[in-house]
């Protein structure tokens, strides 16, 4: 079977992130197994991963992918579930747990996948189709002023009111179903020489809110210190501002022993150091990698090490 996605910092991730070779891995996001396949390479006859994902195409795809791997788990859950799949697993604690944020090359390319303005296609941008709301529905009920908000917070697009006016606007007399329409309108409003840049924030806005994906990470990042065990490595890759904020706010936080107000006496804040940072700095993808797969090239690496 062909090569679907191209995994992004493949050998910095699995190398910060396996430190026992029998141990038990958990990785979030399995999309078309890229960071899997790495993974098992790395681990012995004894060693186990739990994948997740919610997309149907990369969760059959990887089932066929990897028939014959004992070493395996399959969970078509939401990644943030990462103790409750813990807990079906009777596993107490897991030796690393891997979350790479990132959309597929398959899922940009293929444009019934709806996440790619560059060809006619439903205005979806779900990556687990059991959730009620399309993009399509939230671009046709929700106000201009909410609209706008997506778009601002969610993308940081600051000509965000003008294309949700826009919008709301368009819609009065047509309802906005198709890729291409909503490029359109964004396109009317927008100066030709930043058009490409404002598509892919517009279109990332209403992905990250139909997936709800920022909130959904914040869980995910609460819950897997929950299930790391002690020296057990947390790595994730995020690929835009929004995330990598999250990801790094959260390390520093867990990175602490106190958060008591400075100058205070005697420390009562009760906070527990649970993480130890890596990376002080994210890693990037190397010049010969970035040569290979463009797409990495706002990839940003952080790892943490469980206490």
């Amino acid at each position: 079977m062909k090569q679907l996605h191209i995994p992004v910092l493949l050998n910095e991730s699995t190398e910060l992130l396996i430190t026992n070779k029998s141990g038990y891995y958990f990785e979030a996001t399995m999309g078309y197994g890229g960071h899997t396949e790495g993974i098992l390479k790395r681990l012995k006859s004894d060693g186990v991963v739990v994948c997740t994902d919610v997309d149907e195409n990369a969760f059959a795809f990887c089932k066929e992918k990897f028939k014959s791997e004992k070493r395996i788990r399959f969970y078509k859950f939401n990644f943030s579930l990462v103790d409750v799949i813990a807990k079906i697993e009777s596993i107490e604690f897991f030796d690393g747990i891997l979350a790479d944020l990132g959309v597929s090359s398959f899922q940009l390319d293929n444009s019934a996948a709806g996440f790619s303005y560059s060809s006619r296609t439903d205005l979806d941008l779900r990556l687990d189709k059991n959730l009620r709301k399309t993009a399509a529905d939230i671009l046709n009920e929700e106000s201009e002023s909410v609209l706008a908000t997506i778009i601002y917070e969610f993308g940081e697009e600051k000509n965000s009111r003008r294309i949700a006016r826009a919008i709301c606007k368009e819609r009065e007399t047509n309802r906005i179903t198709k890729t291409d329409e909503l490029k359109e309108i964004i396109s009317s409003v927008t100066n030709a020489r930043y058009l490409t840049k404002t598509l892919s924030r517009v279109f990332q806005a209403l992905r990250i809110y139909v997936n709800d994906e920022l909130s959904i990470l914040k869980t995910f990042l609460e819950n897997s210190v929950k299930v790391l065990g002690k020296g057990g490595r947390l790595v994730i890759i995020s690929y835009h501002s929004l995330e990598d904020r999250i990801v790094k706010e959260f390390f520093k936080y867990e990175s602490l022993a106190c958060v008591c107000p400075k100058g205070s006496p005697v420390c009562n804040c009760g906070k527990e150091q649970r993480l130890k940072i890596l990376t002080n700095k994210p890693v990037t993808p190397s010049t010969s990698e970035l040569q290979m797969n463009n797409r990495a090239r706002s990839a940003k690496l952080r790892a943490a090490e469980r206490l």
